[in-house]
């Protein structure tokens, strides 16, 4: 091993340390200089080159500046070339400084050019605008374009391009070339070629050229290139032309699948939003053969529990709003659950055996729980917000999912599972079944079906309080809430089968999906008629649904 040139295993051992630490401290210091003293010097050289505005007297001075700011390559200057070219740029007459303007009434608000922060306030008559024309406003729309299309951030490139894209200008096209061989983002560099393409068929470029330019936004696809397709199609270049018909064609039978698709998550989507309203009736229905009337007002006990959940949080202590859901769960099961069990102990055990009576009766209790919801909390909607782990949307192709209606699916899944495990892995859920396949027989067990049934009824609606909390992410918390599912609710029932909880998720899927596909043809509303009169055909054929129960009580 070669002989250390110092004296000492480490330098900063060495008798002259302090010195030796001031020393690497100070070349700390010079590297932190190094690394920021550019940033602050293009700033500062940006503000003395944006100042210049100021001494523009004609209207080549001001290009003058537009060009010189430019050549900075700073994409801090986007926003005062934008807000020159909408004409709030302008100079303060006592001093010569240049600020964004703000406010449409004296005092005005006056911005940092750069930083965006204000920094005084002045009267109108003190300012003078910066004069320009529409020529300048060109150049400026470029001069953006320029920057932006060589910011540091991916994010503001892409948002470049796809600028660019949804506004070819041949004259970007030598600037794009040049983008595009410095691009180094793969997913960045394909949008320029892309946009590049788009600005290709609006130029006088030769034909070949073009026709590469169709090839490209054939294969990117999507609705927003059928417009510029669109525009090629008609070109008097035959070969221009018959290949912007032959992409055309072709990106129109890929939209066809993805509209498929999206109809297909709609459905989906839809179908999840019916299973969480039905699956309580389901069991209450199957269990109990209980017409529940009252089953949408406990979905609405449920949104609204949400509701007064969130404006506690909202209150007392917003830090918590992302958990308010989660919060709301067990409380709106309860709520709803508990309002259920009054329900049955109160009315319903004394009308089994007579469904027209529990008809008339639940819907009678509909009615007061509709009115009680409207003194309590007024008649009109009520705002309850989305988390912001449940807010948003993204796409996979063409298929635009929305972050909420994704989570009510998983949701609405989980529910079905706990549930099914419930049923079948439970005291209470083996009772349940017992019940519901022979009632004599479950009793002269020992098991008490009066409060099986109780508990049941309990459960069912504490599901639609639980469903309650999720719909209040999509429509609209108010006293008619659950009246626009219950109609829904039992035709999923009745078409999965009277208390089979399978037979309710396939039910409620395809009712869901059917829906969808036919809404496009023939209108929401004869839509849901088209189901309804399916629905009635369907039963005529098979009386107990999809997956009847099997059991002497339910076969009697």
């Amino acid at each position: 091993m070669p002989a250390s040139p110092f004296p000492y295993d480490n330098p900063l051992d060495a008798p002259d340390r302090p010195m030796r630490l001031i020393l690497l401290l100070s070349g700390l210091m010079a590297l932190f200089m190094a690394v920021t003293g550019p940033v602050r010097a293009d700033e500062t050289e940006l503000r003395a080159v944006i100042a210049k505005f100021a001494e523009a007297k004609k209207f080549s001075d001001t290009e003058a500046v537009i060009e010189e700011i430019v050549s900075l390559g700073d994409t801090a200057a986007v926003t005062a070339l934008n807000e020159l070219s909408e004409g709030r740029l302008m100079v303060r007459d006592s001093d010569g400084e240049v600020f964004i303007i703000k406010g449409g009434k004296d005092p005005l608000a006056l911005l940092d050019p750069i930083t965006l922060e204000q920094v005084g306030t002045a009267a109108e008559s003190e300012l003078s605008k910066i004069k320009i024309k529409n020529s300048i406003r060109r150049m400026i729309a470029d001069a953006v374009s320029g920057l932006t299309l060589r910011a540091k951030d991916a994010h503001i490139r892409m948002e470049a391009a796809e600028t660019i894209f949804s506004r070819p200008d041949p004259e970007i096209i030598e600037t794009l070339d040049g983008v595009i061989a410095e691009e180094q983002d793969t997913g960045v560099r394909q949008a320029f070629i892309e946009a590049r393409a788009a600005a290709v068929l609006s130029s006088d470029m030769s034909d070949d050229a073009k026709i590469d330019a169709i090839d490209i936004l054939n294969a990117r696809g999507g609705r927003d290139v059928l417009p510029i397709l669109t525009t090629a199609s008609t070109s008097d270049a035959a070969a221009v032309a018959e290949a912007a018909k032959t992409a055309i064609a072709s990106v129109e039978e890929r939209l066809m699948f993805w509209s498929a698709g999206q109809n297909i998550w709609y459905g989906i989507s839809l179908g999840s939003v019916l299973l969480l309203a039905a699956i309580g009736l389901a069991i209450t229905f199957g269990v109990m053969g209980v017409i529940n009337m009252a089953h949408g007002e406990m979905v609405m006990l449920g949104a609204y529990t949400t509701f007064v959940v969130q404006e506690f949080i909202r209150n007392s202590a917003p830090g918590l709003f992302d958990y308010s859901l989660a919060i709301a769960l067990p409380l709106a099961f309860l709520v709803s659950g508990a309002a259920g069990l009054v329900m049955e102990r109160g009315i319903i055990r004394f009308l089994y055996g007579r469904p027209l009576e529990t008809l008339l009766a639940t819907w009678g209790v509909s009615l007061v729980l509709q009115q009680a919801v409207r003194t309590i909390f007024g008649p009109t909607n009520r705002e309850v917000g989305n988390p912001s782990w449940m807010s948003g949307s993204f796409e996979i192709g063409e298929l635009l999912i929305t972050t909420n209606r994704l989570w009510i699916v998983v949701f609405s899944l989980v529910v079905f599972a706990i549930l099914l495990l419930v049923l079948k892995r439970t005291r209470f859920g083996l009772q349940m079944r017992a019940v519901t396949q022979n009632r004599p027989m479950a009793s002269s067990m020992g098991i008490a079906t009066p409060w099986v049934d109780a508990f049941t009824f309990a459960l069912g609606s504490g599901i639609a309080g639980i469903a309650g909390v999720a719909l209040s992410q999509i429509d609209n918390v108010s006293p008619n809430l659950g009246q626009g599912y219950i109609i829904d609710s039992f035709m999923v029932v009745v078409f999965g089968g009277v208390g089979n909880l399978w037979g309710t998720l396939v039910g409620a899927l395809t009712l869901g999906v059917a829906n969808k596909f036919l809404e496009p043809y023939a209108g929401a509303v004869l839509a849901k008629i088209f189901i309804l009169v399916f629905i009635i055909l369907f039963i005529q054929k098979r009386p107990r649904g999809l997956f009847a129960l099997k059991g002497r009580s339910v076969e009697s």
